[in-house]
C-alpha cells in the first residue's frame, strides 16, 4: 500500500494536476485491495503519470522534429555551399536551443520542482526573476560571439566557403533571435516546473507551427535564401517570449513570481548548480559534432554538408526524449523534494526504458534504409551518398541516445550530476577521437569517422544508465 500512495505523490502533486488522477482513486479504493494489487501496480501509476505530463511536451517536440526536417530541407534548395554553411551553423542552433531548453531550463526545472515538492511555494515564486536574469545573459553571450563574429568562429569549423554562405543566416539566428529564445524556453521550463506542461505546451505549439512556413516564405518568395531561416527564428521567438510572458506573469506556473525583489546568490544556485553542469555536458556534446565536422573539411564540402544531415537526424532524438525527458525532470525533482529516492529511481527507469523504446524504433527505421532518408534531403548525389554512409553507422545507435538522454533529464531532477558528465566525456572522446584513429590508424576513412559517433552516442547512454542506481541515487 505504501508504495502505491508513494507513487501517487510522486505522480500527482496538488500544484500540478488538478482534477483527481487515475491512479490516486486506486490507491484510495481500499487497503485490501491496494496489498493484493501486483507489484507492477506502482509502475503503471508511474508510467500514466510520466505520458500524462510528458504528452503536451512530446507534441511540441514532434511539431519541433517536423520544422527542423522541414528546415534541413529549405536549407538544402538554397545549393550546396549553403546546406554547409548551414550545417556549420548547426551545432551552435543546437547549443541554444539545448542550453535554454534542456539544460538551464531542466536546472529551472528542477529548482521550482523540488522548492514545490518542500512546499516552499514562496521560493519558486523568487526563482522566476533569478531564472529570466540567467536567461537575458545567456541569450546575449550567443549573440555577441556568434553574429559578432560570425567569420571568424565559424571558418575556424567550416572553412571560409562555409562561413560566407552562413554568416547571414548566423547574424539573424543570434543576433535577432537567442535572447528571445533563451526567455521564451526559460518560462517555459518555470510553467513545467509548477507541472503545467500542457499549458506550455500550447504557447510553442504556434511557434513551430509558425516557423517552418515562414521560413520557408522569408527564404524563397522573399529572396532571403539561408538568411530568411534565421529571421524567421527571430520573429516566432520574439512572439512565443510575449506569448509566454503574458501566461508566466499571470500565474499559468500555479504562482505569481515574484519580480520586485533583490537577487539571491543562493537561488542562483539552486539554479545552477544543475543548470551550469547541464550546459556543460550540452557544450560537450556539440563540441563533439564540432570536432567531428572539422574533421571531415579535408574530405570537402560534400561531405560536411552530408554530415549536416545526419548530425540533425541524431539531433532529432533530443527533442523526442525531451517530451519524456521534461516529465522525468517534474516529477523526480518532487520525489527528491519529498525525501523519496525510491520512487525517483522507479520514475527514471520506466521513463528512460519509453525513451529507448521510442528512439530504438526510429534508429532501426532509419538505419534500414539510410539511402531513403537522406535523398529526402537533398538531390546531390554525392552528398546524398556520404549522408547514407554516416546513418548506416549512426543511426542504430539512437536507442542508446534516447535512453541516455531521459536519464540525463532525470538526473537533472535529482540533482545528481557526475554520471551524466562522464557520459558526456566518453562520448566526446569516442566521436572525436576514437573516430579519427578508426579514419586514420584503421584505415577506415569517412567511415571511421562515423562509426567513432555511433560508438559515442552508445557510450553516452550505457555511462548515464550506470549512474542512475540505488549507491548513487539515495539522501546521503
Amino acid at each position: 500500500m505504501t508504495e502505491l500512495h508513494d507513487a501517487v505523490r510522486v505522480a500527482a502533486p496538488a500544484t500540478a494536476i488538478s482534477a483527481p488522477a487515475p491512479m490516486a482513486i486506486l490507491a484510495d479504493s481500499g487497503g485490501a485491495a491496494a496489498t493484493a494489487a501486483p507489484a507492477a501496480a506502482p509502475r503503471r501509476a508511474v508510467l500514466r503519470a510520466i505520458v500524462k505530463l510528458a504528452a503536451p511536451t512530446s507534441l511540441i517536440a514532434l511539431l519541433q522534429a517536423v520544422a527542423q526536417l522541414v528546415e534541413t530541407w529549405l536549407a538544402a534548395r538554397q545549393g550546396t555551399a549553403a546546406l554547409a554553411g548551414w550545417a556549420v551553423v548547426l551545432p551552435f542552433a543546437l547549443l541554444l536551443q539545448q542550453m535554454s531548453t534542456g539544460a538551464m531550463g531542466g536546472g529551472v526545472v528542477s529548482a521550482i520542482a523540488r522548492a514545490l515538492g518542500a512546499g516552499k511555494r514562496e521560493d519558486a515564486s523568487a526563482l522566476v526573476l533569478h531564472a529570466l536574469i540567467i536567461a537575458a545573459l545567456a541569450g546575449l553571450a550567443f549573440a555577441i560571439a556568434l553574429a559578432g563574429f560570425p567569420h571568424a568562429v565559424l571558418g575556424a569549423v567550416g572553412g571560409a566557403t562555409a562561413a560566407e554562405a552562413a554568416a547571414g543566416y548566423a547574424i539573424w539566428l543570434f543576433g535577432a533571435g537567442a535572447v528571445p529564445a533563451w526567455l521564451s524556453n526559460t518560462m517555459a521550463s518555470v510553467l513545467r516546473g509548477g507541472g503545467r506542461h500542457a499549458l506550455a505546451a500550447r504557447v510553442l505549439c504556434l511557434m513551430w507551427i509558425a516557423f517552418p512556413l515562414l521560413a520557408w516564405a522569408l527564404a524563397e518568395p522573399g529572396g532571403m535564401g539561408l538568411a530568411g531561416i534565421g529571421a524567421a527564428f527571430a520573429l516566432v521567438s520574439w512572439a512565443a517570449a510575449l506569448g509566454m510572458a503574458v501566461v508566466v506573469l499571470r500565474g499559468g506556473a500555479g504562482f505569481v513570481p515574484v519580480l520586485r525583489m533583490r537577487p539571491n546568490a543562493a537561488l542562483f544556485q539552486r539554479i545552477l548548480s544543475v543548470g551550469l553542469v547541464a550546459c556543460g555536458l550540452a557544450a560537450l556534446a556539440n563540441l563533439a559534432t564540432i570536432l567531428v565536422t572539422a574533421q571531415l573539411r579535408p574530405y570537402g564540402t560534400a561531405a560536411v554538408a552530408a554530415y549536416g544531415i545526419s548530425a540533425r537526424l541524431e539531433f532529432l532524438m533530443i527533442p523526442l526524449a525531451f517530451g519524456v525527458g521534461s516529465a522525468l525532470t517534474a516529477l523526480v525533482g518532487r520525489a527528491v523534494g519529498g525525501g523519496d529516492w525510491a520512487d525517483a529511481r522507479r520514475t527514471a527507469w520506466v521513463g528512460a526504458l519509453l525513451a529507448l523504446a521510442l528512439a530504438g524504433t526510429i534508429g532501426i527505421a532509419v538505419g534500414l534504409a539510410p539511402a531513403r532518408f537522406a535523398s529526402w534531403f537533398t538531390s546531390d548525389a554525392e552528398v546524398a551518398a556520404i549522408a547514407a554512409r554516416a546513418l548506416s553507422w549512426i543511426a542504430p545507435a539512437f536507442g542508446g541516445f534516447g535512453l541516455g538522454m531521459a536519464l540525463y533529464f532525470a538526473s537533472m531532477g535529482a540533482g545528481r550530476m557526475r554520471w551524466p558528465i562522464a557520459a558526456g566525456i566518453a562520448r566526446i572522446g569516442l566521436a572525436a577521437g576514437g573516430g579519427w584513429l578508426l579514419a586514420h590508424v584503421g584505415g577506415m576513412g569517412l567511415d571511421g569517422h562515423f562509426l567513432g559517433v555511433a560508438l559515442g552516442i552508445t557510450a553516452y547512454g550505457a555511462v548515464t544508465a550506470m549512474g542512475v542506481r540505488r549507491a548513487v541515487w539515495s539522501g546521503k
